[in-house]
């Protein structure tokens, strides 16, 4: 298998964003520059983020719409 040529990638991040980050990076046995190439890998995939980003506030329900959501896939509970 020939091996595949890389670029180096820096980018500037709250510290404290990345030690969080890193700790439950590593409790799944990963780096940061694995979910890096992870998100890319999903980008090139679906050809745009693999998450909604958006300006508009999100939808709550109610507890009884939330139970009507539910009930339809997951039956009665």
């Amino acid at each position: 298998m020939a091996s595949e040529t890389t670029s180096l990638f820096r980018v500037r991040v709250p510290e404290k964003r990345l030690r969080k980050a890193e700790k439950i990076l590593a409790r799944l046995g990963m780096k940061p520059g694995d979910a890096f190439n992870m998100l890319l890998a999903q980008i090139e995939l679906r050809e745009g983020l693999p998450f909604e980003v958006t300006t508009r506030p999100p939808v709550v329900l109610d507890p009884e719409q939330q139970a009507a959501e539910w009930q339809e896939p997951l039956g009665a509970y």
